[in-house]
């Protein structure tokens, strides 16, 4: 796949993916840097006209540098959940399409530390592109499983022992409320239209962050990220023995 950017590509440069550089054939701010790894892992780098930048970017913000990444590895939810750091903690994607969001959950989730983001292959923005250029190198890090029905899937988390939170904002339940340090997989909507009928029947739980001001929701990807480092304080606080309250 095609992504561009100073951080992007630097992100996957480091984790070793990037096959090929195409680069500006004037060069500054930090693009330095990136050739400077570019040669520390014997990654062809090509000189190319801005407009050849443009059109490999589709005349996205690729601040001189555009890169071929090798795809990401595939994963099974069998290996998010086996292969977790700890206790699981998940995020689910449920139609979600807009590359910006995309990308902003994958830099939230790989902030807050998540095991794993699960996601459909249709309905779904691409991982190329503007959602890595919003991701900020983070889709180069995240494991990805991608599921062919995202309802099955859930079925799938609560067999591996995997309670399944979804985010609906008219839900009685506040986020705040749930019992995150449990195996835990937040399940999130598409922009608009947020979970499915049959997506939200399936989660254990169904909650929602409160609104005080004068709009009724948040955009999604601030919403996942709310909630995920409200998951973070929980098992914080497990862990230095304060101890939390939730419903389970």
């Amino acid at each position: 796949m095609i992504i561009y950017g100073i951080n992007p590509v630097l992100e996957a440069l480091r984790a070793g993916r990037v096959t090929e550089l195409r680069v500006g054939e004037r060069g500054g701010g930090r693009l330095p840097e990136v050739l400077a790894l570019a040669r520390e892992h014997g990654v062809r780098v090509h000189r190319v006209p801005v407009e050849a930048l443009e059109r490999d970017s589709q005349r996205g913000v690729h601040q001189g540098v555009v890169a071929d990444v090798e795809d990401a590895q595939s994963y099974s939810i069998d290996d998010l959940v086996r292969g977790a750091v700890g206790t699981p903690l998940l995020i689910v994607l449920d139609g979600v399409e807009d590359p910006q969001n995309l990308g902003a959950i994958l830099r939230t989730a790989d902030a807050a530390g998540v095991d794993g983001v699960v996601r459909q292959t249709r309905r779904a923005a691409a991982l190329a592109g503007a959602a890595a250029k919003a991701s900020a190198g983070a889709v180069t890090h995240v494991r990805i499983a991608e599921v062919v029905n995202i309802a099955r899937a859930l079925d799938e988390l609560k067999e591996a022992g995997v309670w399944t939170v979804g985010l609906a904002a008219e839900a009685g339940t506040p986020y705040d409320a749930i019992d995150y340090t449990v195996p835990s997989a937040l399940v999130v909507g598409g922009e608009g239209s947020g979970l499915r009928r049959l997506v939200r029947e399936r989660c254990d739980f169904v909650t929602a962050i409160p609104m005080r001001g004068h709009v009724n929701s948040l955009n999604v990807s601030v919403a996942a990220g709310v909630v995920l480092f409200e998951a973070v304080r929980q098992r914080n606080a497990k862990t230095s023995g304060s101890g939390v309250s939730g419903v389970r």
